[in-house]
């Protein structure tokens, strides 16, 4: 957990310190931006190999083989002289990340007791929730503080003591040494989910008729077409398409991809709602999103411990009813809305997040068994990374488009209404999916 809250730190951090960095390397945007695209795509290209390493090797090694991809990145970060050598080290913690994420959630699944296992993806959700959401405060206070450099000297440190913890405490089972790996479905799933999350990001950027969008998506879309039959074809399958034979897989699987449709994007256009329309500071928007970011440290567990002691349906249903709400409140903020109003919003908003990521993850994946928990886990996670690509384009894209119409010079609070918007129909769209299909 404490590795995968690393690499999810890292993956957001960047954000704050980009200014920084820009500035050293004399970057423009569309080039620094790519620190952050980059990252989002390798570690959904990655996440299917977690499932091949998850059975060649022990949990040990599956450990040493991401902490080292990891070190290998941050060392390079650390170091690095130019941009090229800094984007290298970012791909790398990319791919420590996403081979890391499906074992911790596999681990929840097939290491505790059944009365236990909400608990502990709970728990887990702390890396998934709070360690994202933490990034750009983290990143920011180190550059500000004592340079950007500062930030992966930190990591660096971290995960050598985590790769002592895991020498001296870790333990696993034999691999199978038998196993063998897929090149070819790696391919196609990496082209494939690829190519989608390449699309999604490049739509807050391009107009969807651009090349640039629908190329990567149309290309996407056809190599995970690809990919999926070849799983049901070949012996040893890189994910095991098994997966969806499970009705409460399948149902925890769509119900998760429209949370994270709906959720991932507010982060990012808070900030702009706030500085862009209020006149507000860095700072203000920190303040906004702070509470939730807080509440996802202290509900991730408290969600998973209800969930062993009451069962899925009442925390998925209450924490369903407030990610609605908060999100329907915030299609009504305006330029002239207090601060401590929109505050109140998104941290409703948040506390229906933090309720219902491990109870949801943690449920879909018991309705697994333990040999393919893994592919349901690297599965999903995928899945869900494309989804929250595709929200925050979106919305992003709504941003864009309203903000040259007539319309919005009359009310200018409409572009960033229609961003909350779409993401308030995919909050209702998860609150239905839970109360008429989580048992």
């Amino acid at each position: 957990m404490l590795a995968s809250a690393f690499g999810n730190l890292s993956q957001t951090a960047v954000n704050a310190m980009m200014p920084e960095i820009m500035g050293e390397f004399s970057l423009d945007v569309s080039l620094g931006q790519w620190l952050t695209t980059s990252y989002m795509l390798v570690l959904g290209i990655a996440v299917p190999a977690a499932t091949f390493l998850g059975k060649r090797f022990t949990t040990r090694q599956h450990v040493f083989i991401a902490l080292a991809f990891f070190l290998v990145g941050a060392l390079a970060d650390c170091l690095a002289s130019n941009f090229a050598v800094l984007l290298a080290g970012r791909i790398c913690q990319a791919v420590s990340t996403g081979l890391l994420l499906p074992l911790m959630q596999t681990i929840a699944m097939t290491r505790f007791p059944e009365g236990r296992r909400a608990t502990a993806m709970g728990i887990a959700g702390i890396a998934m929730g709070f360690a994202p959401n933490i990034g750009p405060t983290v990143g920011g206070a180190l550059s500000f503080s004592f340079g950007w450099r500062s930030f992966f000297v930190l990591l660096l440190v971290g995960v050598a003591v985590l790769g002592v913890a895991t020498a001296l405490l870790v333990r696993g089972g034999e691999g199978n040494r038998s196993e063998r790996f897929d090149t070819l479905s790696f391919m196609l799933s990496a082209l494939g989910f690829g190519g989608l999350l390449l699309g999604f990001s490049e739509a807050s950027s391009f107009a969807l008729t651009s090349p640039f969008v629908w190329g990567p998506l149309a290309a996407g879309a056809v190599f995970l077409v690809l990919f999926v039959r070849r799983q049901k074809r070949v012996d040893d399958p890189l994910i095991n398409m098994g997966i969806f034979k499970s009705g409460q897989y399948t149902v925890g699987f769509a119900v998760l991809c429209l949370l994270h449709a709906s959720f991932m994007g507010v982060t990012l256009v808070i900030p702009l709602y706030v500085e862009g329309l209020c006149g507000g500071t860095a700072l203000d928007a920190g303040i906004v999103l702070l509470p939730g970011t807080l509440a996802a440290l202290f509900l991730n567990p408290l969600a998973g411990v209800l969930t062993d002691r009451f069962g899925i349906r009442p925390v998925t249903v209450a924490s369903g009813a407030l990610l609605a709400v908060g999100s329907v409140l915030m299609v009504f903020l305006d330029e002239e809305t207090p601060l401590a109003v929109t505050t109140f919003c998104q941290a409703v908003r948040a506390f229906g997040v933090s309720g219902l990521m491990g109870p949801l993850i943690s449920w879909s994946l018991a309705g697994l068994p333990g040999r393919i928990v893994t592919d349901g886990s690297s599965f999903s996670i995928a899945g869900r990374q494309a989804c929250a690509s595709l929200g925050t384009s979106a919305m992003v894209l709504l941003i864009a488009l309203a903000g040259t119409s007539a319309a919005a010079v009359a009310n200018p609070a409409l572009p960033y209404q229609l961003a909350f918007a779409f993401s308030a129909v995919f909050a209702v769209a998860t609150f239905v999916g839970i109360v008429a299909k989580v048992r």
